[in-house]
């Protein structure tokens, strides 16, 4: 099997595989073809990208699940002997989480809910939710999404047999749930049967300047109560009903308040959760320990982190907003103006890819320390994508954290560099 003869380009050079095409083909937009050499494709024919080589193959290239097995196993388990930090995952899907499992990962470190919001045949009822005028109208929206999220849950838990798993509540702005152009806002009208200039008037007063420090985690269950009640009721029912088919799981949800800033903040949600987790645990007549902690994302939250344990039973570090907001740049954005500073010699690397131990993690470090001298048991863990990153993973190694969470696929890395860590 020859590969195309596309020449190989740096991997940053290309944006697309219409730009990779158009260095070296000939594309035909009208008949959806595109020609190379004596060969043609047409929409829907196979071809297979090597992201090690650069070849671009014209045929579907078999493939075959990533797996630790025999002496890489073997390599991988004198590492997870040496290394004290756990390695969680990132996951928001059942097959994300088995695939985290499988490279072996102990846990999920961050389940984003939203991601299970934008499915969609979920994305209608979430619209109904934001449109509501009333409490009333709120929860009637919100009682179609329980069954679909307690489900996700459900599924979750199933694969991870009784693995800790930590659930992020909502936290986008709810404007992100909504369409920006001119059509679809009109098909949205007519679907949910409500007039156009509502929807505007609706679309326009969910608009802000600065999302990222906007309406959005806690702050939305401070204004919205019944979401964090929907989520609190699906989180603790999925766990009792997992529990019930497989009691040797003995789940303990993590429940996770994102972006708070300020202890009252947290415990008025956290009360919200309380109250109806006992609710929910009463109706089944069974009780289950659970945890309510916070995602640390704001430096506020590090600088006041012993006020905050006094509600928080976990701290996870969640750096990638921690980076946005200490350095004050936008994470997307940044990448049309830091070649300068690199170029200039004022950064050596992007603080989003290795964590910046000097600044953020100086922040980090404090919270850690703060934390534990309220609450010396505190779980303190990392799920930002620095939870991949060699270097980061060694700094969390030595302020102390209980454990690091990345993507599936980062995983095998992780526990090598925790590893490493140990042993320096």
């Amino acid at each position: 099997m020859n590969p195309i003869p596309f020449k190989y380009l740096e991997t940053y050079e290309v944006t697309s595989l219409a730009q990779l095409l158009s260095m070296t083909s000939i594309i035909d937009e009208a008949t959806k073809t595109f020609k190379v050499g004596d060969q043609t494709f047409k929409e829907g024919d196979y071809i297979s990208l090597d992201g090690s080589t650069g070849y671009v193959y014209g045929t579907a290239v078999k493939t075959v699940p990533a797996k630790i097995s025999g002496h890489f196993e073997r390599f991988m388990g004198w590492a997870d002997a040496t290394r004290k930090l756990e390695v969680r995952t990132n996951a928001d899907t059942p097959k994300d989480a088995a695939q985290a499992v499988e490279f072996g990962a102990q846990g999920i470190g961050l389940v984003r809910t939203e991601h299970m919001f934008f499915e969609a045949n979920r994305i209608k009822a979430v619209r109904e939710m934001i449109v509501s005028k009333t409490v009333a109208q709120r929860k009637k929206a919100l009682a179609k999404l329980l069954p679909m999220q307690q489900g996700d849950f459900e599924a979750i838990y199933e694969v991870m047999k009784g693995l800790p798993v930590t659930i992020r509540y909502l936290d986008p702005p709810l404007h992100e749930f909504l369409p920006t152009s001119s059509y679809d806002v009109a098909q949205l009208a007519t679907e949910m049967n409500i007039e156009l200039s509502e929807l505007r008037s609706v679309i326009a007063s969910l608009h802000e300047f600065n999302p990222m420090m906007g309406h959005r985690g806690c702050r939305l269950a401070i204004t919205y109560p019944e979401i964090a009640e929907m989520q609190t009721e699906a989180v603790i029912q999925a766990a009792i009903n997992v529990n019930k088919k497989h009691p040797e799981y003995n789940i303990h949800p993590e429940i996770m308040i994102p972006l708070v800033g300020d202890k009252n903040e947290l415990k008025y949600v956290k009360d919200i959760v309380v109250k109806k987790a006992e609710e929910v645990m009463e109706a089944n007549g069974v009780k289950i320990e659970y945890k309510v902690g916070t995602m640390i994302e704001i430096p506020r939250a590090a600088l006041l982190a012993d006020e905050i344990a006094e509600e928080a039973e976990f701290f996870s570090f969640g750096t990638n907003d921690l980076t946005q907001m200490t350095f004050g740049f936008s994470r997307d954005d940044v990448g049309n103006f830091l070649n300068d500073y690199y170029d200039k010699k004022i950064y050596e690397q992007d603080p989003f890819a290795r964590l910046d131990q000097h600044g953020v993690g100086k922040l980090v470090k404090m919270a850690a320390d703060l934390g534990r001298k309220t609450r010396p048991d505190i779980k303190l863990g990392i799920c930002g994508e620095h939870g991949g990153d060699p270097s980061s993973i060694d700094f969390c190694h030595r302020v102390g954290l209980t454990y690091v969470s990345c993507s599936p696929f980062r995983v095998p890395i992780a526990r090598l560099a925790a590893a490493q860590a140990a042993m320096c």
